[in-house]
């Protein structure tokens, strides 16, 4: 078994729930061994396909499974100009795929491979939102009866609204469409959503909100210490990646603890804040920084200087994807909290092995590698769909478009 070649890389993009998923398939020379990686940018799944066919699967056809390392490294060079989202979450779906056939090829699950277990279960928080505040409680209280003990509160869509009603607001003449938001509104809205929360749900439920980097830097830090009495776990993405230098003076004037990441994909956005200590989470997309190979060496960066993971989780991320964070999950001593969405009827069909959810926990099974399979006919039965952008246009309301 020592000469175990990649004899072909396959990419298929499925859309059990709307959202499209790019999953990898990475064949060898033994014909029964295949692994499976998750290549999910669902905004921009065709380029990463592209990416996937076009350059990494002729680049990497006859080379040895064995040498994980060295094949990341040739991947992340290969183009020159590098850590940009699309190429990344290329490599990562081989990268996984990888992964995923040495834990085959040595009858052990993932973790176990990167030294076993610092715990037997993964924390799991879900999202509660609504479009009122009745609708998210009863978001809230159907997932405290399910076991579930972190949530995250929104109430709308990024930018907030209240009691069921779109902020309102005066756009100038001729202004574009798009998604428009009050930031003033916004951060009113949210405040008096926990306000009412805490009131109905008490203090031992650990709540999150996430900015989705909606607010200028002096906004930031004032929403921050509003939100102060209500012992936030964590909020999430106060700023934008460009503008992460500033988490300095948050961390100085407020006691908040600080998520940050999911739109990181260079080592230059997180190394200083983690240095520094500016955050308590790293928030990373672990196919957008590249795979298992990158993560878990960020994972163990981050140790040293007492950050933990919070592994971003949404539901643009395959099965597949989400069973491997949970592995680092089970590994990692600086675990923090895992984000989950969920798996529907037909992700479960499609993807055999999903993790287990009781009781707010998650649990992998011992099946080895990553330990999630891929029917390609189920696949087949939801093809790739034109998702709905609107969201992404963010704008203010004199019109100018911000970072959604």
């Amino acid at each position: 078994m020592d000469n175990i070649t990649i004899r072909d890389i396959k990419v298929f993009v499925t859309a059990p729930r709307g959202i499209n998923l790019v999953i990898v398939k990475v064949e060898t020379s033994e014909p029964e061994l295949s692994g499976y990686g998750c290549a999910t940018f669902t905004w921009r799944h065709k380029a990463v396909v592209t990416a996937i066919e076009e350059y990494l699967r002729p680049m990497l056809k006859g080379r040895s499974v064995h040498n994980i390392e060295d094949i990341w490294q040739t991947m992340m060079g290969s183009s020159y100009w590098r850590n940009g989202p699309i190429l990344n979450n290329a490599i990562s779906g081989v990268d996984e795929a990888l992964w995923d056939i040495k834990g085959k090829l040595a009858g052990m699950p993932l973790y176990s491979l990167l030294g076993g277990k610092a715990r037997e279960g993964v924390t799991v928080y879900r999202h509660a939102d609504g479009g009122c505040l009745e609708e998210v409680k009863e978001c809230i209280s159907q997932y405290i009866e399910e076991g579930y003990r972190h949530i995250r509160c929104h109430m709308g869509t990024y930018g907030g609204n209240f009691d069921g009603k779109r902020q309102q607001m005066v756009k100038p003449e001729g202004a574009p469409e798009g998604a428009y938001f009050h930031p003033k509104m916004y951060m009113d809205s949210v405040i008096r959503l926990f306000e009412q929360v805490r009131k109905d749900f008490g203090w031992e439920l650990e709540l999150m909100h996430d900015v989705h980097e909606r607010l200028s830097l002096a906004d930031t830090l004032a929403f921050a210490k509003e939100l102060e009495p209500f012992k936030l776990f964590f909020l999430e993405d106060s700023l934008a990646p460009d503008q992460v230098g500033y988490y300095k003076y948050l961390r100085e004037q407020t006691a908040v603890p600080f998520a940050m990441g999911e739109l990181f994909t260079n080592p230059a956005e997180w190394k200083t804040i983690i240095q520094n200590q500016w955050i308590d989470f790293i928030r990373v997309h672990l196919s957008d920084v590249g795979g298992v190979t990158p993560a878990v060496k960020l994972a163990h960066f981050c140790d040293a200087y007492g950050v933990r993971t919070a592994w971003h989780g949404p539901n643009d991320l395959s099965p597949i994807g989400m069973c491997a964070q949970m592995h680092l999950d089970l590994n990692n001593h600086n675990f923090g909290i895992q984000e989950f969405s969920g798996f529907t009827q037909e992700e479960e069909a499609i993807f055999p092995g999903c993790p287990k959810i009781r009781d707010g926990y998650a649990y992998v099974d011992d099946t080895p590698g990553i330990g999630v399979g891929f029917d390609e006919k189920e696949a087949a039965k939801y093809p790739a769909v034109d998702m709905d952008h609107s969201w992404l246009f963010a704008r203010l309301p004199d019109g100018t478009a911000v970072r959604p």
